[in-house]
């Protein structure tokens, strides 16, 4: 399966990290969640996230859309608990991430906040050297 450029997948630690560049809309939205989704239905095993957002410059999102994808994201996901860490760079960024674990709790999508990479990974349970952007990403 081809992820998309901003998107890999670690099979050996089992975590799926978007690192979206530039404006975060709902056209990056989309495509970051069809390939998770593509990507849950072909592993066969649950794995963890991470969304880096300290390389994008700007978000261009509205309530509505969040709040249909994080429902989205709620009601398409059944397997066992999984973590999804959010490390968050701005105010806006920080805005959306919380109302998308908001709408995520009491669901098996375990959705923390992070300002920090070493406790996103800490959290995760990986080591920090490997949330850490390669020099060619």
């Amino acid at each position: 399966m081809k992820l998309p450029p901003d998107v890999q997948f670690d099979k050996d630690v089992r975590l799926f990290i978007w690192r979206p560049r530039g404006l975060v809309n709902e056209s990056a939205v989309i495509k970051v969640v069809g390939a998770l989704g593509d990507l849950e239905a072909r592993s066969g095993q649950p794995f963890n996230r991470l969304s880096d957002t300290s390389a994008a410059d700007a978000v261009d999102l509205n309530f509505k859309f969040v709040f249909h994808v994080s429902l989205f994201r709620r009601l398409s996901y059944y397997g066992p608990a999984v973590r999804s860490a959010i490390l968050v760079t701005s105010p806006t960024h920080a805005h959306w991430s919380k109302m998308h674990a908001l709408l995520t709790q009491g669901s098996p999508l375990k959705v923390r906040i992070f300002k920090e990479l070493d406790a996103a990974a800490t959290w995760l349970g990986v080591p920090a050297d490997l949330l850490r952007p390669k020099a060619d990403s």
